[in-house]
């Protein structure tokens, strides 16, 4: 028997426009995250593993925090941290915001996400758009200003503006890890996207070292000021490098002592038209540039595992190649509101049997 929400996918958000049916399930996640009773019973029932605190049987402890299960919300879908709150009450254990460049940009026109609906994934060329770095940090600020807000485990991930030269490509990056660096709990250098031009050429290394270096000091200047402990930094890169620049990212992660590596962003190999591809066609190669990474790390830098995540079975076997975390996005587009609490809860289940 069809699930709910696959019969009211077919019936209600097939004929939206996909953007459209973004804004419009944003909306109301955003609305019953910032109702607190609303947001509470809906969490309890959905995601009780993340009101156990730290340590429960799904903890993980990665990246200098204690995280409340593995499975979490990829950058893309709250891109001005202005629903985390409604997104953990669905059971993601973390939620990456962003991309979020220095300035605000309205990203590429429209139409600029498609459906591919054989393939139950998403194609997308939006360009950034966001609200700046000043009004996500401004959205977080709200967020930690509260007990609970302080709890919630939030990556960022940071680009640079469409505008932005490539030379100057360092600035924007350390604009935003300075800015954004006290709210987050991770920052991710963003240099992977497909629909910024030219910004996949800054993953050769070359071009990356003096971006990771600055957006490293930039983070760091940031949470002195501030009293703050030190800002974990990631890189994020794309499933279409070669296995030889896969490998040199992860020698100048070493080198520089970064903190670790988000694999993987979408795809452009495919022939479906312009922007990346996300879904389950990125699986299999996800999952060899994880155990590639791990391979070439070692045991010491993270690994944030993402691409054609949709069951628990996906999510096992990022573990297994090497992931400490996984995240997903466009399964909850075809599984819907409860997708995340049923990876979670099936992980946490291993968890509480391996113990």
């Amino acid at each position: 028997m069809r699930k709910p929400y696959h019969v009211f996918f077919d019936t209600i958000f097939r004929g939206m426009d996909p953007e459209a049916a973004h804004h419009l399930a944003f909306t109301w996640i955003g609305f019953a995250g910032r109702v607190p009773v609303l947001r509470d019973v809906i969490q309890g029932a959905l995601a009780p593993y993340l009101g156990r605190g730290i340590g429960g049987p799904g903890s993980v402890e990665v990246l200098g925090r204690t995280y409340p299960a593995p499975f979490g919300l990829a950058g893309g879908f709250d891109k001005d941290a202005r629903a985390v709150r409604g997104l953990t009450m669905l059971g993601f254990a973390f939620v990456e915001v962003g991309t979020v460049t220095p300035r605000p940009q309205p990203g590429n026109e429209a139409p600029r996400m498609f459906r591919e609906l054989e393939l139950r994934g998403l194609r997308n060329r939006m360009g950034f758009n966001n609200e700046g770095a000043h009004a996500a940090a401004a959205s977080l600020r709200r967020l930690r200003a509260s007990a609970a807000g302080r709890q919630v485990r939030v990556g960022v991930n940071i680009g640079k503006n469409k505008t932005t030269p490539a030379a100057d490509a360092a600035a924007d990056y350390a604009l935003c890890a300075r800015v954004l660096a006290p709210y987050a709990d991770y920052l991710v250098v963003n240099v992977s996207s497909p629909n910024t031009p030219g910004l996949r050429d800054l993953q050769t290394t070359a071009e990356l070292r003096p971006i990771l270096v600055a957006a490293r000091e930039a983070a760091d200047v940031a949470t002195r000021e501030a009293r703050q402990k030190r800002v974990p930094l990631l890189v994020k890169i794309a499933p279409d490098l070669a296995n030889d620049d896969v490998d040199a990212v992860a020698d100048l992660v070493l080198e520089l002592g970064l903190d670790g590596v988000a694999a993987v962003n979408t795809t452009i190999g495919h022939d479906l038209g312009p922007g990346g591809l996300s879904g389950p066609p990125l699986l299999p190669r996800g999952l060899e540039v994880v155990a590639r990474l791990r391979a070439r790390l070692g045991e010491g830098p993270a690994i944030i595992g993402s691409g054609g995540i949709t069951t628990p079975t996906d999510a096992r076997a990022y573990l297994a190649a090497g992931a400490d975390l996984v995240q997903g996005y466009t399964g909850f587009i075809f599984e819907g509101p409860l997708w995340a609490s049923r990876l979670n809860r099936a992980l946490v289940r291993d968890a509480k049997v391996r113990r």
